[in-house]
């Protein structure tokens, strides 16, 4: 079971998370937390694998406490989830550590499958954060794209997960199972050089791979 935290001031929000996951049989809830003080000890106390963090709390802001927790915790991941677009915020989360970004209103699945993805190394991103790093990357000056020597498969693959699709979506896409997606990641891993999905995302679009 993926064991997952809330760290959500909205009440009526983070209530309907809690049931959501409580009703899931794949996520336990581990700790539901109202504000970010004592991140750490609150972190330690329930370890969890994945943490659901809001943008705009009291006292400390959650792209603060991702900093916190990745510096100490570097193993969770950490996935946002606010009614914020703005771009200052959408790269302040993603440079604190954030692994995906998701809007609220997204749907339950959607929210569920997100967990999952960024949990086995995915970096979900609701389609329109997904559209903004894409023109902040293609605004950037880039030098000369390197050769990685790619299959048409890969890139393939790669260009899905730039776009924001999840595991789940990428294996529907190309009409190959879910594990197969991960053995073809884990060989774009290693030819990019790269350890996640984040740096072979950001490595991608600053060499133009696709």
């Amino acid at each position: 079971m993926i064991r997952v935290a809330i760290f959500d001031d909205n009440s009526s929000f983070a209530g309907s998370l809690e049931l959501l996951l409580k009703d899931s049989d794949d996520y336990v809830l581990v700790g539901a937390y109202q504000n970010a003080l004592n991140t750490l000890q609150k972190v330690a106390k329930s370890k969890p694998d994945v943490i659901i963090m809001d943008i705009k709390m009291p006292e400390i802001s959650g792209i603060e406490a991702a900093k916190i927790i990745k510096k100490e915790h570097p193993g969770i991941q950490i996935m946002m989830q606010t009614v914020f677009e703005d771009d200052d915020k959408v790269f302040a989360a993603i440079c604190a550590g954030a692994s995906g970004y998701i809007l609220k209103g997204t749907s339950p699945d959607k929210i569920l499958e997100a967990i999952a993805d960024v949990y086995t190394g995915g970096s979900p991103m609701s389609p329109s954060i997904a559209r903004k790093v894409l023109s902040f990357f293609q605004s950037q000056q880039t030098a000369q794209p390197e050769f990685y020597d790619l299959s048409k498969r890969e890139k393939e693959i790669l260009k899905y997960l730039v776009e924001g699709h999840s595991y789940k979506m990428i294996a529907e896409a190309c009409f190959i199972s879910f594990n197969t997606v991960n053995a073809h990641l884990r060989k774009i891993y290693d030819k990019l050089h790269v350890n996640s999905s984040q740096e072979a995302i950001s490595k991608a679009l600053r060499q133009k791979i696709v």
